[in-house]
């Protein structure tokens, strides 16, 4: 039972205890208060497994042993039985299913597709894919378009999967304050703060459209290369959002438009920005488990940087020993424009709220593709992120040289 639910029943105790102490009922008033104190035991406990889960750093879904027949889905068969074409075994599809909606907590609008297929939009027909569905069909030879590189989830960020409704975070903003006081003098009286960190689902997806032809008479090697260039966009665009999504509109929020990330002024150089970083972090209490994240303009201008004799310094030097990541999904256009942004902290404060697998449905009955004899298909992700404690992040805006 969630630690809302017990919450919400405690209410109801508390309520029949005031019933029962205005009615002067002391066995009522009694076995209220039982109930009330084996409550509480297990709001704690709930708790204490509910901070656990948020605690936990991020991992893949790989793992996962009730669902290990999963990696053995086919991704040609299941978009062969969205569309209604025939499949080879439509009772392991129809088995397929039911478990990720199990998984997902709701059934899919169309197919679900496992993510463990996607992990180790043109429209396509055998005319514009020839290389997918020919004779002499190679895939060693596939050359597949150059892209950025998911990265946050590498950085430790923190996943909640299984989600329904919107999730609530408490958070503290302020502690009391301890104070010495000498004999027979108060205590000052100073009281916690708190806040929330709220959840709520955002959707990502894709539309593109295949041939039947393709669909009837791609190798069963073109089952990688339909995984790949389906699930790539949503997951590098969900990853760009993670980083530094606007929060604007449907876009969710990510680490470097926090409003609570606080913000170091560049210096004279990379060395001493980043130990201004790295100093701050330490002021704020920060554990052990932190990384540099930046664009891969940073990583360029850090090999560049040379001592006064002229030898290079180290990347490790510039970033005084601690982990740096660079990426082409962190911003370059922050500052006046033309800058690039730089975040350092503890990555696992970071949350990736997932509220649906990747949710698939081919539709061939849309207009256009009909006419053709081709299919539509459409991919989504459902999915919000959020920074647990602000404090953990520090960000600064790097000069293009």
């Amino acid at each position: 039972m969630k630690t809302s639910d017990l919450i919400e029943q405690r209410a109801g105790i508390v309520e029949r205890m005031t019933a029962a102490h205005e009615a002067d009922k002391g066995d009522d008033f009694a076995k209220a208060e039982t109930e009330l104190r084996a409550l509480d035991a297990r709001i704690e406990r709930a708790k204490k497994i509910d901070a656990a889960d948020r605690a936990e750093p991020g991992r893949p879904l790989t793992g996962d042993r009730d669902f290990a027949e999963l990696r053995n889905q086919s991704l040609i068969e299941t978009l062969r039985y969205g569309a209604g074409m025939p499949v080879a075994d439509r009772a392991k599809i129809e088995r397929e299913q039911a478990i990720l909606a199990t998984r997902a907590g709701a059934p899919a609008k169309g197919v679900y597709i496992a993510t463990e297929l996607f992990e180790t939009r043109a429209p396509m027909t055998t005319t514009t894919a020839a290389t997918v569905a020919p004779k002499d069909f190679r895939p060693d030879l596939f050359t597949s378009a150059l892209t950025a590189t998911a990265i946050v989830t590498r950085l430790g960020a923190t996943s909640l999967t299984g989600l329904t409704g919107d999730v609530v975070i408490p958070r503290e903003t302020d502690s009391p304050n301890v104070a010495w006081v000498n004999e027979n003098e108060a205590l000052p009286l100073d009281g916690a703060a708190f806040d929330s960190l709220t959840l709520t689902p955002h959707h990502v997806g894709v539309i593109t459209e295949l041939s039947r032809q393709l669909l009837q008479q791609a190798s069963p090697d073109v089952e990688q290369l339909v995984r790949t260039m389906m699930a790539r966009n949503i997951a590098l665009e969900s990853d760009r959002a993670a980083i530094a999504g606007s929060g604007v509109g449907a876009e969710p929020r990510g680490v470097v438009n926090d409003p609570g990330v606080a913000s170091v002024a560049y210096a004279s150089d990379l060395f001493t920005t980043t130990a201004n970083m790295i100093a701050a972090a330490d002021l704020a209490n920060l554990g052990a488990d932190r990384a540099f994240l930046s664009t891969n303009g940073v990583r360029a201008a850090a090999m560049k940087t040379r001592d006064t004799t002229g030898r290079p310094i180290p990347l490790s030097d510039t970033f005084h020993g601690e982990a740096a990541y660079f990426t082409n999904q962190a911003p370059s256009t922050v500052g006046d424009g033309d800058d690039f942004a730089m975040v350092y902290g503890a990555w696992s404060d970071l949350l990736i709220g997932v509220w649906s697998q990747l949710d698939v449905l081919v539709n061939p009955f849309a207009e256009t593709a009909y006419s053709k004899g081709n299919v539509l298909i459409r991919a989504m992700a459902t999915v919000d992120f959020g920074v647990r404690r602000p404090a953990s992040f520090v960000k600064t805006v790097v000069p293009k040289a």
